[in-house]
C-alpha cells in the first residue's frame, strides 16, 4: 500500500508557502509516495449544497502549488485530486501540464474529473451540459498537443492544426492520468482513456461497489491505456489505522491518500505526518 496526503494546496498550507514546503519534504523524509492537490477555481457564496467548503476556505491552484511542493522535494510525487477538465481551456492547460512535469523532472500525476458544481460553471462559462463528453475530448486533444509529431485535433469543442507547443512532458504520451468519479459514465471514462482511478470519500464498503462498476466497465469496453487493471487510489473518510489500511488493501486499494484532519499550523501538520507516516500504517 502506497500512502499519499491529500490537501496540499489547502488550510494553513494554502497561505504560508514556507509552510507547505516544510510539509511537503517533512512528507518526502518520511516515505509517503505522493502528494495531492484538489481544485475549485471558485465555490458558490452563501455556501449551498453540495459544495464542499465555504467560498472563504482558502485553497491554491494546485497546478503552481504542486510546482512549489516539487521545487523542495526531489523523489515524491505530485497529483491533483481532481482537476474539473471541462473548466479548463484543453490548450492551456496542456501547457501547464507539461510544464509542471518537466519542472518537477517526471514527477506529476494527472488526476482528472468533470465537476459538479452549476454555479462554478456558470462563472467560468461553460454548460454543465455534455461535460463528460467535453472532458473527453480535451483530454484528447491534450494528449495529441503532448505526443503527435504534428499535433492536429478536430472534434466538436476543440480544433487545431499547424501549431505546436515545448516543452513536451517528460513521457512521450503525457503523465499518468488518474481518473476521478463515482458514475458509470466515470467508470467507462477510466477504463477507456486512464492509468489509475480515484474514489473520494469512500469506505470499504462504497469502494467496493466502485471496483464492480469499474469491473463491469471494463468487461464491457476493455482497457485502453492499463494493463491488466487500473490501479486504485482512494481517499478514506475516516481516521487512518493499520487496520484501516490492511482492509483498504484486501479489496485491491494500491493507494490512500490521508487528509490532515485537524492539523492546522506547523505542528499539526508534523504531528499528523509522524503519528501516520507509511512505517507505523503498512503492515
Amino acid at each position: 500500500m502506497k500512502l499519499g496526503i491529500f490537501g496540499i494546496n489547502q488550510g494553513a498550507l494554502a497561505t504560508n508557502p514556507s509552510l507547505l514546503a516544510e510539509v511537503a519534504k517533512a512528507a518526502e523524509d518520511l516515505g509517503y509516495e505522493s502528494l495531492w492537490g484538489g481544485e475549485h477555481m471558485c465555490l458558490p457564496s452563501p455556501r449551498v449544497a453540495p459544495s464542499p467548503a465555504e467560498p472563504t476556505d482558502p485553497l491554491l491552484d494546485p497546478l503552481p502549488a504542486l510546482t512549489w511542493a516539487g521545487a523542495h522535494t526531489s523523489k515524491i510525487l505530485l497529483g491533483t485530486g481532481i482537476l474539473l477538465l471541462p473548466q479548463r481551456n484543453p490548450v492551456a492547460l496542456a501547457k501547464e501540464v507539461a510544464s509542471v512535469d518537466v519542472l518537477t523532472g517526471g514527477r506529476f500525476l494527472l488526476g482528472i474529473g468533470v465537476g459538479y458544481l452549476e454555479p462554478e460553471f456558470q462563472a467560468v462559462g461553460v454548460p454543465m451540459e455534455h461535460r463528460g463528453k467535453r472532458a473527453d475530448e480535451y483530454l484528447a486533444a491534450m494528449q495529441a498537443l503532448w505526443g503527435m509529431e504534428a499535433p492536429a485535433f478536430q472534434g466538436e469543442f476543440v480544433n487545431f492544426r499547424n501549431v505546436d507547443a515545448y516543452p513536451r512532458p517528460v513521457r512521450r504520451e503525457g503523465p499518468p492520468v488518474v481518473m476521478g468519479g463515482h458514475s458509470m459514465a466515470a467508470f467507462r471514462r477510466a477504463v477507456q482513456t486512464a492509468d489509475e482511478w480515484y474514489g473520494f470519500a469512500l469506505d470499504v464498503q462504497r469502494t467496493k461497489a466502485c471496483l464492480a462498476g469499474l469491473t463491469e466497465a471494463q468487461d464491457r469496453h476493455g482497457l485502453g491505456r492499463a494493463k491488466e487493471r487500473l490501479p486504485i487510489t482512494i481517499t478514506p473518510p475516516m481516521a487512518a489505522t493499520p487496520q484501516v489500511v490492511a482492509d483498504y488493501a484486501g479489496i485491491g486499494v494500491g493507494r490512500l491518500n490521508l487528509i490532515a484532519r485537524g492539523a492546522h499550523d506547523r505542528d499539526g501538520y508534523l504531528r499528523f505526518l509522524e503519528a501516520n507516516a507509511p512505517a507505523r500504517l503498512v503492515r
